[in-house]
């Protein structure tokens, strides 16, 4: 991955013309192509084969009236008037008519027709008009809202004597989410941040520009999208929040990197290219852990969930395309002005230097490791408490902006009707072989009324071909309430007696009915996606820092800040404190899909800030052995970086706060308080405290494990081992090895302290108990050594993969003809050639043509051939391989070097 990217910053940086020109040009389509194609969002909230769902499709079919969405007119006359007079019942009338006429409206429903109950208000005061349309949310047209307002407006001038129409109801809200200029406060912190840890206002602006660039051309593409798929108003606000906060992150990583190699005197290209390796590594381990945690929303089996988790993972994929393919091109752009300037000289009297912030907070830390564990723990525990009270719904008219007439008209009818009228349950009942319909759904309907928790049955009847009944219940609290999600189970726990005495199938439904089943089964889906997170963390990091104890202390932490996140969000916008504040209009419940959405997009962050940091301390300590001393050099080294990103973060997704729509501001709020507690509270204060108790055991896997975990290599080592080794030894060698160590799953050398230097076309010959896994080493086969090791100009272990295809490994115990496969590895151009057990060939006429090919080698391309071939008794090959061969025993502790 890091020698890829390496090669790749340096062609970003060498055709940098060409690669901004390309971005541009994807950007320029992807927003032309979505302006002009576009299908609009659609919050259609379904879960397909839940009861609601399929009832409501069923309704759809049969009785379309009532399937659809709905307004609402809400006349409220004056304290000591009555809305049931002649005057207002003509009134009412008129409007009745006119709303009847309008093209998408299914049927009205006049609240002072005989058959129609509790739509007057028990203090007379208030009637409600309800307006069933033939069509959903989403497809309503302006012309149709606009003719409802108009109507309403007409009815309360024809009233009037003070009477006021509220013209509302889920026909009339505006739940897209808008971007507003607050969210540009959070650019503009993001802006000042870099300003001042880089002094350069070209650095500034550069992960600005590019992380925009990136959420430009993801919206673009998420809505031209909806030409095949629905898309839900939610999906494109969480791509742009998460991918300018992760964009703008990516490239800090780059531009500082590239800028620390410039200050060491590396030359632009050179440092762009490493940069992108180095860093550009971590940023796609960090990507990559936050889209396959986005896509993990797919556990919930909910669709418009699925969609929402594969937008916004566009989005940060794009953020990483962006990171290590433009950010390399604008830093050659930027050339040697992006290099640090050297510190000037104030003052000629030496004064004594104070030791940076970074190395007091470590060292306050560590200083008492154990006491400080206990104080996270023990704090962020109490912090997570409100959790247990969080409470999930969709969101609904109650949660629209104040002033809105959707808003308007939930609060007008909550107080003059009841709360329960602004989310009615529908009941249906398969009728079709009774042969009383109508008398049959009103005794359904009767004993309903008896329910604990209903309000009123206000509509009971059957659709015109008299196959389905329909039963309107309307409980006595609020959609979102824990209430009414318990009346759905009454309601539903009725089917068998229903069944039972009338011989008909019930089902319950209603938008609010739906959106408790979301709600339900996303709750349910929480602890499998959990699962998944929680495994993929540990597992990535134990490849990343090859240890037991690092990935478990990372994940505790995870779980530590998404409980504080949760419990946050919960004593914010269930319990209410501080709602004010932050301008949060509605309490009580938030968004269904908040916990999965914080959990999925906190774990890659979280990740990203272990990576950076726990890198570097692991890389002094390798180098310098001291985990003390390692964990303040690297948290100083790295900590400045860290802080940058997590307040960029924590501004972005704060600023989606005080403005942001019911919808996006508690998942704003809890990325921020999220972001904020793993960063500054886990991260760098934990982390270091939970390192410095565990000391050496921190660092290790256990051998059996270490051999069959695959290699991640975040921050690039492997392109430095690889830099490092360019030159060496100096001579065109076939094999070149230098302290080469392999250890059993004991942790015993099998062979230690191997150096080779086998010029092309030589042969060498390999003794001794460790001699096969040398050899299995040598050819690429074995990869968990250390040393250093070139095999045909090829740097092992990075380059093993590419290596096999140039290397024959022929086992002779069980070849037939191992001479008939040399010969065919010569044939196909193989530069080296390993036999195993060379000796066990034991016929003449096989011995003899296999003398002849390892004395007298000729690859197709007339190219020199090396040979390696191990025996258990090197007399018994002296007439096979040629004089010059090399011999080398080795045993379990070898330290000669072969030349």
């Amino acid at each position: 991955m890091s020698s890829f990217l390496y090669r790749l910053g340096r062609a970003a940086a060498r055709a940098r013309v060409l690669v901004l020109a390309l971005w541009v040009v994807v950007l320029a389509a992807a927003g032309g192509a979505a302006l002009l194609a576009n299908q609009g969002t659609d919050d259609t909230f379904a879960i397909p084969g839940s009861e609601s769902q399929d009832a409501l499709d069923h309704l759809k079919r049969v009785f379309p009236e009532v399937s659809g969405t709905s307004a609402q007119l809400v006349l409220v006359v004056p304290e000591g008037h009555k809305a049931d007079t002649p005057a207002v019942r003509a009134a009412v009338g008129q409007a009745v008519t006119r709303l009847g006429k309008l093209d998408q409206v299914a049927t009205v429903v006049n609240p002072f027709d005989g058959n129609v109950r509790g739509a007057v208000s028990a203090d007379g005061r208030a009637a409600l008009v309800a307006v069933p349309l033939k069509v959903q949310l989403t497809a309503v047209t302006p012309a149709t809202k606009a003719q409802l307002t108009a109507i309403g407006h007409d009815l309360q001038t024809a009233v009037g004597g003070g009477a006021s129409v509220h013209a509302g109801g889920d026909a009339l809200s505006n739940r897209v989410p808008k971007l507003s200029p607050t969210e540009g406060i959070g650019l503009v912190i993001a802006l000042l941040v870099l300003v001042l840890m880089f002094r350069s206002l070209i650095a500034a602006v550069m992960p600005l520009v590019t992380a925009i660039l990136g959420v430009g051309v993801s919206m673009g593409l998420i809505y031209l999208a909806t030409l095949v798929t629905p898309i839900s108003s939610t999906a494109p606000m969480l791509a742009v929040m998460i991918g300018l906060a992760v964009g703008i992150d990516y490239a800090l990583f780059l531009l500082s990197r590239h800028r620390d190699q410039l200050a060491d005197g590396l030359d632009v290209e050179e440092s762009v290219a490493r940069a992108t390796a180095t860093a550009g590594s971590a940023v796609i381990f960090a990507g990559l852990t936050v889209v396959i945690a986005l896509l993990g929303l797919a556990v919930a089996g909910i669709p418009f969930l699925t969609t929402m988790g594969v937008a916004a993972a566009l989005g940060v994929a794009l953020a990483v395309g962006v990171a290590v393919t433009l950010v390399p091109a604008l830093l050659s752009f930027a050339g040697t002005r992006l290099r640090p300037r050297a510190p000037r000289k104030r003052r000629r009297t030496p004064r004594r230097a104070k030791p940076p912030v970074a190395r007091w907070w470590v060292r306050t830390a560590t200083k008492a490791p154990l006491v400080t564990v206990i104080v996270i723990v023990a704090g962020l525990a109490v912090c997570a408490v409100p959790a247990l009270g969080l409470r999930l719904a969709l969101p609904d008219n109650g949660a629209e902006e104040h002033g809105s007439p959707a808003r308007d008209t939930y609060d007008v009818v909550a107080e003059h009707f009841g709360p329960g009228y602004n989310g009615p349950l529908i009941v249906t009942a398969d009728i079709i072989t009774s042969t009383d319909p109508v008398g049959l759904v009103n005794r359904i309907a009767g004993e309903l009324r008896q329910l604990p928790g209903v309000a009123s049955v206000p509509l009971a009847t059957p659709n015109p071909k008299g196959d389905t009944g329909i039963i309107q219940v309307v409980p006595t609290t609020a959609p979102d309430s824990a209430e009414t999600g318990e009346l759905v189970s009454r309601l539903r726990g009725q089917e068998q007696h229903f069944l039972d005495a009338y011989g008909t199938r019930t089902a319950v439904t209603g938008i609010t009915a739906v959106g408790i089943d979301v709600s339900a089964q996303l709750g349910s889906a929480l602890l499998p996606f959990g699962v998944l997170v929680v495994g993929l963390s540990l597992v990535l990091l134990a490849m990343v820092f090859r240890s037991i104890w690092v990935p478990v202390k990372a994940t505790a932490g995870y779980l530590l800040s998404v409980g504080a996140a949760f419990g946050a969000t919960s004593f914010v916008f269930v319990q209410g404190h501080g709602a004010g504040a932050l301008n949060v209009t509605h309490t009580g419940s938030v968004i269904s899909f908040l916990p999965i959405i914080l959990m999925g997009v906190l774990f890659g962050l979280a990740m990203d800030y272990e990576v950076f940091l726990v890198s570097r301390i692991r890389e002094d300590y390798v180098h310098g052995g001291d985990p003390h001393h390692a964990i303040e050099s690297g948290f100083v080294s790295a900590s400045r970086v860290v802080v940058a990103a997590a307040v960029i973060m924590f501004a972005v997704f704060a600023a989606f706060v005080p403005e942001g729509s019911a919808t996006i501001k508690p998942i704003a709020f809890s990325l921020a308080v999220g972001v904020f507690v793993d960063a500054f509270v886990v991260r760098m204060t934990l982390v270091p405290a939970v390192l410095a108790l565990l000391g050496r055991r921190a660092w290790g896997l256990p051998p059996w494990l270490d051999r069959r975990l695959p290699v991640f290599d975040a921050e690039g080592d492997a392109l430095v081992h690889e830099l490092r080794l360019a030159d060496w030894p100096g001579t065109d060698e076939a094999i070149s090895a230098r302290d080469l160590r392999l250890e059993d799953d004991r942790g015993r050398p099998v062979y230690d302290g191997v150096g080779i230097h086998l010029p092309r076309g030589g042969t060498l010959v390999l003794h001794g108990a460790g001699a096969g896994a040398l050899l299995h080493t040598l050819a690429g086969r074995v990869t968990k050594f250390t040393g250093d090791l070139k095999v045909l100009g090829r740097v092992l272990p990075q380059h093993s993969h590419a290596l096999r295809r140039e290397v024959a490994v022929i086992p002779c115990r069980r070849a037939a003809d191992p001479g008939r496969q040399v010969a065919e590895a010569l044939a196909t151009d193989a530069g080296l050639i390993v036999l195993d057990d060379v000796d066990l060939v034991l016929r003449t006429d096989l011995r003899d043509h296999l003398r002849r090919l390892l004395a007298e080698p000729r690859s197709r391309s007339g190219g020199p051939v090396s040979f390696v071939v191990t025996c258990q008794d090197p007399d018994r090959v002296a007439d096979l391989v040629p004089a010059t061969a090399v011999h080398l025993p080795v045993r379990s502790a070898q330290f000669a070097e072969v030349r």
